[in-house]
């Protein structure tokens, strides 16, 4: 009302101004203005009361202004309490910077043998969905985990594993591929320790506890094999149970449903940043915090521990850089868990004891067994126990109780295509029909770059049992095409590779330990020819008699580890006391075999940060061929990271002829038995010419064009080598 009279009383002044202007409009302006300002004095109280309330409403407005921004500057920052430091300035103008994605996605592995498994990923997979996170259900069948499972390590996703255990502790048909990769790559020493560090995976492992000895094998094995490579777990695995009378909820889908509400809960805390899932310490993804561990907890952890205590004890393979660190500070510095450390360290050294008793017996010589005369009934067997279960974990197929065969990585790279090895490029060899064998597991040395961590038999002579070469062939052969089944269906194998990688038409006998000890290698070799196999002979340079003996190879190498005496000794550690003499005089009976020579780097013994750069080897390498007379580099091969150093006499015509014509080499053999050995050839008889891609400076640099070269999107993961 004060205001409304207010107003009335302005509207008053104005209007008497105005009639007083139009009754009067002679009035000069002086008087005119003089009538307005006295009017304007007379009522200037009416007039400071107004200007004073609207100053106060301005003053009230702008006060309930200001507290609302608090409280919404306030509020924003609870959300983002680090608001204004993730700000940036772009061209002048204030952005707010990405917000940080802790969590990609999950891709949900399965392997399924009666569906269940499937669909309980199915299940798991609706309900990542259901948080608002991409979600990916994959058949392990369909996955090739030597191309992507490496991508994991970086790629921020979570992958989640729902493994079924088969018959006899096996894993599911669509699912064996999976688990035999992860395996060797666990064994392979070109992979490395870290070669998953950064993935983050969990495992919910599906079985039935009526079968006590193979109880959700594949779970524990998948759950080992990942964290062996670095990757971290971001909860403890998990078993569900087809026993319902000892299953924990009472059915596997009733433990499946547990098991899938804490790690929905976990996954929702990863999504947040959280990476501990407690504040207390844990140890293999199991909470130990105070107050914190539940009762289900408890009896799930004494159950697991339970089962793991009656498991055979594992032997983990170690690289050399592992050895030497063992021998240097006592301790094994490896990726092993610290609840597996005592078992695993028995087994060595039960390993290790073994093999020092056999070193031992082999230093005494034969006058100090029984002068010789043992009968081969009385002799003991080369692979002991510790050895077999050790050979058998890292891929090996045991032949008899000395020999032994297994894929090599080139095997599996040209069955799908992608390339063989460097005597592909060298000599013709079809690594995808080349079988790797041993028919002795022994060796004289002890190298430090041995990555059987030492634990094979070691000797000067042979003092065991023997097997006969036709058992070791056909044997060999059978493992071999075993392994070669394998591969079938798996993706990227070709199937024109597969079927001819079933006949074996190559032996690399450079597997492990010193084939040429085995007292019937002439047999052996006899025998390959015979069934159209070539031979591939490899030799640590400590017998130079065996090598005078041999009956014709196909190739002979030998290895050349040092170039000193003292730095031979340091390097091979032989057994022999006249191991330089027998070294210099095993390579004068290789040139007396007439072969051609090759050069290359060899790896060091320590990691392959180690190794050369290709570009560095091709530097060395002619630094040496200048250096050798009638010697020339002739081929290539990158991949590898080696060369070939070929007598001039190879080059034919301008044309290097370093490949071998296999089908001539058969003749010539036969020849030479059916004389008696009367009959004899050299290596220029069977040579034939080495294609352009293969040769020294070629665009291809020793890659055969027909075949895919695959690099690794991950550069930091490459494990390319010999």
């Amino acid at each position: 009302m004060l205001n409304f009279w207010l107003v009335f009383q302005v509207l008053t002044i104005l209007a008497a101004c105005a009639d007083t202007h139009a009754m009067d409009a002679s009035v000069d302006t002086w008087g005119y203005f003089y009538t307005h300002l006295m009017s304007i004095w007379l009522n200037r109280f009416y007039i400071y009361s107004c200007a004073a309330f609207g100053i106060g409403i301005w003053i009230c407005f702008q006060f309930i202004a200001t507290k609302a921004k608090k409280q919404d500057e306030k509020s924003t920052e609870k959300l983002t309490p680090s608001k204004v430091t993730q700000d940036v300035l772009i061209n002048g103008y204030t952005m707010p910077k990405t917000k940080e994605v802790y969590v990609a996605g999950v891709k949900v592995f399965y392997g399924s043998q009666t569906g269940t498994a499937k669909g309980f990923a199915t299940i798991l997979a609706e309900a990542i969905l259901s948080l608002n996170l991409p979600a990916e259900i994959i058949n392990m069948r369909d996955y090739d985990p030597d191309d992507c499972l490496a991508e994991e390590a970086t790629s921020k996703n979570i992958c989640v594993f729902l493994v079924a255990t088969y018959t006899d502790g096996q894993p599911t048909e669509n699912a064996a591929w999976f688990c035999k990769w992860l395996e060797e790559a666990v064994n392979d020493f070109r992979f490395g320790k870290t070669y998953l560090k950064g993935m983050r995976y969990a495992v919910f492992g599906l079985g039935n506890s009526v079968y006590v000895d193979h109880y959700n094998t594949v779970g524990k094995n998948i759950d080992k094999w990942l964290w062996m490579l670095s990757a971290s777990r971001v909860m403890t695995r998990a078993e569900g149970d087809c026993n319902v009378a000892k299953s924990k909820h009472g059915s596997i889908e009733a433990d499946f449903s547990a098991w899938k509400a804490r790690f929905l809960a976990r996954l929702q805390a990863l999504c947040k940043g959280e990476k501990k899932p407690c504040s207390g310490k844990c140890k293999k993804g199991k909470c130990k915090s105070k107050g914190k561990k539940s009762k289900e907890g408890s009896d799930h952890e004494q159950r697991v521990s339970e089962q793991e205590n009656t498991e055979v004890e594992d032997l983990f393979e170690t690289t050399s850089e592992e050895e030497l660190g063992a021998e240097e500070d006592g301790s094994r510095n490896s990726v092993i868990d610290v609840e597996d450390l005592g078992k695993i360290m028995g087994h060595m050294k039960k390993a290790k004891k073994e093999c020092e008793l056999e070193e031992e017996a082999g230093r005494t010589g034969p006058s100090q067994q029984s002068s010789g005369k043992n009968e081969e009934s009385e002799r003991r067997e080369m692979i002991t126990p510790g050895l077999r279960d050790a050979l058998t974990k890292q891929g090996y197929k045991l032949i008899g109780s000395h020999s032994g065969v297994k894929l090599c990585r080139w095997t599996k790279s040209m069955l799908r295509g992608r390339g063989g090895c460097y005597k592909h490029t060298f000599y013709g060899i079809e690594s995808h029909r080349c079988m790797e064998t041993t028919p002795s597991l022994a060796c004289a040395n002890k190298c430090v770059f041995c990555w059987r961590h030492h634990t094979n038999p070691v000797g000067t002579e042979w003092r065991w049992k023997m097997d006969q070469p036709e058992m070791i062939l056909r044997e060999a052969i059978e493992n071999h095409q075993s392994l070669i089944k394998q591969f079938k269906g798996v993706p990227g194998v070709r199937v024109d590779r597969f079927a001819e990688g079933m006949v074996v038409k190559h032996c690399a006998l450079s597997l492990v330990g010193e084939p040429i000890m085995y007292p019937e290698i002439n047999t052996f070799l006899k025998l390959l020819h015979r069934h159209n196999i070539s031979s591939f002979l490899v030799t640590n340079a400590q017998f130079p008699v065996e090598i005078r003996n041999l009956e014709p190879v196909t190739q002979l190498y030998v290895s050349v580890d040092a170039s000193t005496k003292e730095s031979l000794k340091k390097i091979d550690r032989p057994l022999f006391k006249d191991f330089w003499q027998r070294f210099l005089d095993s390579l004068k009976a290789l040139a007396e075999k007439g072969v051609t020579y090759c050069g290359e780097s060899s790896a060091s013994n320590l990691t392959m940060a180690n190794v050369p750069w290709h570009e560095e080897v091709v530097h060395f390498v002619r630094e040496l061929a200048d250096l050798i007379p009638d010697y020339d580099i002739a081929c290539e091969h990158e991949h590898s990271n080696c060369l070939l150093i070929a007598h001039k006499k190879f080059k034919i015509d301008g044309e290097w002829c370093t490949w071998i014509d296999y089908d001539r080499f058969q003749e010539l053999v036969q020849e030479y038995e059916n004389s008696r050995g009367s009959k004899t050839f050299t290596a220029a008889d069977y040579v034939a010419k080495t294609p352009h891609w293969a040769v020294f400076g070629s665009r291809e640099r020793g890659f055969d064009p027909l075949d895919t070269r695959f690099q690794r999107k991950n550069k930091t993961k490459d494990i390319s080598g010999c």
